[in-house]
This record gives structure tokens, sequence and C-alpha cells, in this order.
């Protein structure tokens, strides 16, 4: 009897397998806002706070010293634990920090809780590819993966304006109330299409943490180095491009956010496309892993076009420019399929958190370098060449160790 429910349960997963990419879809989308908040109300914040570029790198990098360094025990989890419970009761973690960021008063005071966001935010992706993997086959895992993690993107692209509104109209303390708070309404849809009795676990196939590690080879570790450039490129943009606008660009909040939205959405469109281009690759006869390192190759030469947007004299040139140089996302789908395809079925949430730990190193050395470089340069073209050149020097290992499994 408790075998057929079980059963039941899994083909009832099975069938609402794209509810539950939408949810983590718009999952991604509050990660975004409420993660983002700090990057669109920066100038804000730095003018309240009396805080100067460089400690302003500081806050901007404090949610990934947590968010980076739980990737790997979360990532665990997320192999030995139903991801119906755990998701939502990290999903809950970060809603309620968000919302009580709005208290905050000190610079102390918005590290602790920007790290205590990043706890509850490193669910995200290990146990977002864990649940994919279980629900789709590879040829079609480049779409669900880019549609899932696209949510991030757009939440980068809507909430830069709509933050940036809420922050001019509100203040960030309150703007930090309404984001985290309102959030914990998705918790309802998600326990009621994720069916009580299934399970993402699968003890029988499950190893030690030293078992896990000794699974890592070559080419995971291929995907995880190329990772590192992709998280340097990325993070660069999300945490210092409102600023860069204000700064450089000398528009003011709302203008920045709104010009914002078009490198954010192209990035965000470019996941799922980027997918479903390397999955139809594949369904016409390319090899899988051959076809989505070809994408992953041509998205990141787009990056070379942040370095004329740093240089051009014009406002809506640069922020074509940039939009150009966000064609880089066309990789993002395409990279969390590759590092399913290449793990054991059993360890696929260690594997990502894995990955998105070597993609978030960066992310706590990428806005500190920029500001450093920032301040003393009073240049962003600097910053904007060392991370196109860290993005680049990442595809020799790229192709040298990923092959064909």
């Amino acid at each position: 009897m408790l075998l057929a429910i079980e059963t039941e349960a899994r083909a009832s997963l099975l069938r609402r397998r794209w509810w539950i990419v939408s949810l983590l879809f718009l999952a991604g989308l509050i990660n975004y806002f409420d993660r983002t908040i700090v990057s669109v109300a920066a100038p804000k914040i730095a003018a309240d706070l009396g805080l100067d570029p460089a400690r302003l790198g500081v806050l901007l990098s404090a949610f990934f010293w947590s968010y980076a360094l739980m990737q790997i025990p979360i990532g665990w989890l997320s192999d030995r634990f139903n991801l119906r419970w755990l998701y939502a009761g990290c999903f809950a973690l970060w809603s309620v920090t968000c919302g009580l960021t709005g208290f905050a008063s000190s610079l102390f005071g918005l590290i602790l809780l920007r790290v205590l966001l990043g706890i509850g935010e490193s669910v995200y992706l290990p146990g977002g590819m864990r649940i994919i993997r279980l629900l789709f086959r590879a040829e079609d895992r480049g779409l669900a993966s880019g549609l899932a993690n696209c949510g991030t993107r757009a939440g980068l692209a809507f909430g830069a304006p709509l933050i940036a509104s809420a922050v001019v109209a509100f203040g960030w303390n309150h703007t930090f109330f309404l984001l985290g708070f309102s959030a914990l309404v998705w918790l309802i849809p998600w326990l009621a299409v994720f069916p009580s009795a299934a399970t993402t676990v699968d003890l029988t196939r499950a190893t030690t943490v030293e078992g896990s590690f000794r699974n890592v080879d070559r080419n995971l570790l291929g995907v995880v180095l190329t990772n590192v450039g992709y998280g340097y490129y990325f993070y660069l943009l999300v945490t210092w491009l409102p600023a860069y606008l204000v700064q450089t660009r000398h528009l003011d909040l709302k203008a920045a956010a709104a010009f914002a939205v078009v490198p954010y959405l192209t990035w965000a469109l470019s996941e799922p496309v980027g997918g479903f281009i390397a999955d139809r690759l594949v369904a016409i006869g390319w090899e899988e892993i051959f076809a989505r390192k070809v994408i992953i190759t041509a998205s990141f030469l787009s990056s070379v076009l942040l370095i004329p947007a740093g240089l051009v004299p014009d406002t809506r040139s640069a922020v074509l420019l940039l939009g150009g140089a966000c064609l880089v996302g066309l990789s993002s789908g395409n990279l969390y399929a590759l590092i399913q395809r290449i793990s054991p079925p059993a360890e696929v949430g260690f594997s990502v958190g894995l990955f998105n730990l070597a993609g978030n190193i960066p992310g706590v050395v990428a806005p500190i370098v920029t500001g450093i470089i920032v301040e003393r340069t009073h240049s962003y073209v600097p910053a904007f060449i060392v991370a196109v050149v860290v993005l680049l020097s990442v595809l020799p290992v790229h192709w040298a160790m990923i092959k064909r499994v």
C-alpha cells in the first residue's frame, strides 16, 4: 500500500514538472528581488550610513560570504532530504531575513542580516537543479534549467525599476519590509503543487561526504572552473551596474534602474534561449556535451562588448552595448545542464553545490575588487576589463577538461 502511494506521488510529481519549474522561476524572481535591493538602493544606503566605495563593496559582498560557504553543505543535504520541505524551510528563512533587514540601522547590522540571507538562499541552485535532474531527460534539461534559473535574471530586470520606485517612495527600510514578508505567500502554491507523499531522496544510491568528494572527476572540475569566470563577470554586473549608471552616467536612481532593465532582461531571456538552442542541436544529432560547450563559448565571447560600453560617451549606446555583453546569459542553462549530465544521479545536489561555491567565491571578490579599482582609478573601465579577462581566461580550461561522458 505504501509503495503504491509513493509510486502515484512520483507520477503526479512528473505530471506537474512544468508547474514545479514555474515555481522555481518565481522563487528565483523573489530570490533576486531580495538580494538585489542592496545593489539598487546602494546610493541611498551609502548616503544614509556614510559609506565610501570600499565599505560599500564590503556590504555588497557580504551576502556571498555565507551563500558561497553553504553551497556544499546545502547541496549534500539536497541529495538526502526531501526538497519539498528543505526548499520551503530555506525559502521561509530568506524571506523573513529580508523583511527584518528593514530594521537595520548600521553597517554591522546590514552585514549580519545579509549573511543570514545568504544561508537561506543557498538552497536555490543545488535544490532546484536536483529537482530538474529528477524530472527531466538529459536532452530536455537545457530549457528546463534555463527557465528555472532565468527567474533570477528576471528579478534583476524587473526588480531594478520596481525596487528603485519603492525606495524613492517609501525609503529603503520599508522596501525591505514589503519585499521580504510578502514573499512568504509563495509557500502556499509550493506545498499545494508538490505532492506530500513525493520525495526527491534516493538513499539507496547516496554516499558519505567523503564519497561525494571522491566522485569529483575531471569533467566536474572543468565545469566548476568555468563557473569561476562566469561568476566574477556576472556578479560585477549584479552588484555594481546600478551604481555605475548613477555615478558615471549621472542618472538618478529611477532612471538608472529603468536603463538597467535592458542588460538584465537580455540576460534573463538568453538563459532559456541558450538552453533551448543546445537542446535542439542535440535533437538533430549533435553530441550533447559538445553542443553545450559551443553555445557556452559563443556566449562568453560576447563579453568583450562590456569594454566599449564603458568607453562610449552616449548613455543609450552604452546601455545597448551592455545588453550585448549580457548575451553571456546564453551559457547559463547549458552550464546547469552540463553539471547535471556529468554528475552521479544521487550526487547532483552536491555537484551543483560545489559548482555554485566556485561561482560565488568571485561573488565575494568581484564587488570588493571593483570598489577598490573604482576608488583608486575613478573609472569603471579598468574593472570592466578585469571582468572580461577573467571570464575569457577560463575557456581553454573549459575545452581541455570537459570531455564526452
